[in-house]
């Protein structure tokens, strides 16, 4: 049975920018993959508290204008800090139901000052400990507006079961270098988590799972229009521009061979569950290993970072 995972991919919609009712939602998710007997759930990328969609809605990159400044002060007091505890509660369900997860949060670290916002992707394990988090590296378009650049010291695996999985955020699934750098420990269970749309997860899943030969697990949120809280600042200025789909999910499952096992999910909420057996990943190593036996480390080889970035060290 070490060989065989059984893996919920919760393909939810935020209760839009709000930190509390979210993640009562993310913990009933957790409740009911626990009845299931799942081993892994996976949430999609800045769940907690959602994605900052008015960016594209009301004009995000003007300067120095109120509906700016109030709206990015929403989503900062509404984002995590987990110094403070505010996974604790997640923590224990994780503990109490011996149940491991990737969470996509907007965090604010006390280690970078408490006032700047990074989407970081953590893993908790199936003991209810925060093993890593993974600060995304590089933010797309117009969430350099809002969001921070972050290190790479969340470029960790982990090992569950008979599996080595690792994480990374949206776009970052595209970089070459961060992807190798989860291979070269060993990863052979991606996840690539995402705001939501199959137009990010219907190529890369398969492409990564292909070079990679691993299970790659990409799980999105879902927003739609009416998902807009009335309470939001600014909420009929976001409600004027914003189309009735904003996110359709998209969350898949593809094979070590690059074939699918869960096509992608679109415009459905709830989880999607699925077991996978790691023997398929022996079987498709045997051709080819990206950092195994098909690579020349003598030619060409990464080095990774993996220092937390601060600025003030203590001494």
């Amino acid at each position: 049975m070490e060989h065989n995972l059984k893996i919920a991919m919760a393909q939810i919609a935020p209760v839009w920018l709000d930190k509390n009712a979210t993640l009562k939602k993310i913990e009933q998710s957790i409740i009911d993959a626990t009845k299931e007997n799942v081993e892994l759930i996976v949430f999609g990328e800045a769940l907690l508290p959602g994605y900052p969609f008015w960016l594209a809605l009301t004009g995000g990159a003007e300067w120095n204008t109120d509906i700016n400044k109030i709206l990015h002060a929403h989503y900062v007091s509404n984002s995590i800090c987990i110094e403070k505890g505010d996974l604790n509660s997640i923590c224990k369900l994780a503990k109490a139901n011996n149940i491991a997860m990737y969470l996509g949060i907007m965090e604010r670290p006390t280690d970078r000052g408490g006032h700047s916002i990074y989407a970081s992707l953590v893993y908790i394990n199936e003991r209810g400990e925060i093993k890593s988090v993974h600060r995304k590296l590089q933010p797309t378009y117009d969430e350099r507006l809002t969001w921070a650049p972050g290190d790479g010291n969340g470029l960790q695996v982990h090992p569950l079961k008979s599996f080595t999985v690792g994480g990374l955020n949206c776009w970052e699934n595209w970089m070459p270098l961060p992807r190798t750098a989860l291979y070269g420990q060993g990863e052979n269970l991606h996840i690539a988590v995402w705001p939501g749309s199959d137009h990010n997860t219907k190529d890369i899943t398969r492409f990564i799972a292909r070079e990679s030969r691993s299970f790659v697990v990409s799980v999105s949120s879902l927003m739609n229009k009416m998902d807009f809280p009335e309470n939001t600042p600014f909420y009929n200025e976001i409600i004027k521009n914003a189309p009735d789909i904003l996110a359709n999910g998209g969350s898949c499952i593809a094979g070590p061979d690059g074939e699918w096992i869960v096509e992608p999910v679109i415009n459905k909420e709830g989880l999607i569950i699925q077991s996978i057996n790691f023997n398929r990943v022996l079987e498709e190593r045997q051709n080819f290993d990206v950092v195994g036996h098909y690579s020349r480390p003598d030619v060409t080889k990464l080095t990774v970072n993996r220092d937390r970035q601060t600025t003030v060290e203590i001494k």
